[in-house]
């Protein structure tokens, strides 16, 4: 586990040690939150006897290309659930083409159908249809996908300690794992990665109580930062992910980690931080997730 010191003027005046957790470099395939959210639920899987994993996601899904890294991996079948109708996604976008090369099995549902992918008999002929499967939710965010993330503030605090662990939130998986890792003062503030994403309040109270039993108040919610919604890159976004490249020497990937760095400097600008505290922001990867924006910006004399 890397930390890398983020020397951003922002933090600087505001009295603030900025550190970025490289969770991207976790594993060469399966980097950052997805793996951690899928490891105990990969041991489910198999202690219940499938080899088969079904599971959901949008066209530009990184958890579907993790999924489908995962089942290559550890020789299970995978199935892949997107949302919408198939013509719309001929040609598939790069992230389904990998998935696909992974062996993921995908199937399309127009999105009335994907709404109501959790009622039993939408999953039921779903199953009828794949065969017998094990299933993760949508993002991977259900009670196994917590422990898995709990760990990382554990790897964290024995690096160094913190006031405070941001990430960017989809489905509030990591967010919810997170919480019920913090000791003591130490707080998770999460970003939204998508517009109108109040919803996720009650998600990860009820992510929480599911693995623990109890609902936790050691986090917040920041949803102004999602830039437009899921998957939308604004020449703003990009922009700031080419400075911070050129500054940092880290590309962020442009769903998740970048609008979530946007959201960190604004809030050390505006003075959200106690002076002398130590804020560590959390890169979970998903860089594959350029290849469908055309390719990851070149920072001037990166080239």
């Amino acid at each position: 586990m890397l930390l890398q010191p983020l020397p951003e003027p922002a933090a600087e005046r505001a009295g603030v040690q900025l550190l970025l957790l490289r969770d991207d470099l976790t594993h060469p395939e399966l980097p950052g939150n997805k793996w951690r959210k899928l490891k105990y639920n990969l041991q489910e899987a198999r202690r219940l006897g499938h080899y088969t994993l079904l599971t959901f996601g949008g066209a530009f899904s990184n958890h579907l290309a993790a999924v489908a890294a995962a089942g290559r991996l550890t020789g299970l079948r995978t199935v892949g659930v997107v949302r919408g109708e198939e013509l719309a996604q001929r040609p598939l976008n790069p992230t389904l083409a990998r998935a696909a090369a992974d062996g993921m099995e995908l199937r399309f549902l127009d999105r009335t159908t994907y709404r109501r992918k959790q009622e039993p008999e939408v999953l039921a002929e779903l199953l009828q249809q794949t065969g017998p499967a094990y299933v993760v939710p949508e993002g991977g965010s259900n009670a196994l996908a917590l422990p898995g993330c709990a760990e990382l503030a554990t790897e964290l605090r024995a690096l160094t300690a913190f006031d405070a662990l941001c990430v960017a939130c989809g489905t509030g998986g990591t967010l919810a794992g997170l919480v019920t890792g913090l000791q003591g003062a130490e707080q998770v503030l999460g970003f939204a990665a998508l517009k109108g994403a109040d919803f996720l309040q009650t998600n990860i109270d009820q992510l929480t109580q599911a693995a623990t039993g109890r609902t936790y108040r050691n986090w917040a919610l920041h949803t102004a930062y999602h830039g437009g919604g899921y998957a939308k890159l604004t020449p703003e976004l990009r922009a700031f992910i080419t400075q911070f490249q050129a500054r940092h020497g880290v590309l962020l990937d442009p769903i998740y980690t970048g609008k979530m760095l946007v959201g960190v400097l604004d809030l050390l600008a505006r003075g959200h931080f106690r002076r002398g505290s130590t804020v560590v922001a959390v890169h979970t990867g998903g860089l594959q997730a350029w290849a469908g924006f055309g390719g990851a910006p070149t920072p001037p004399g990166l080239g």
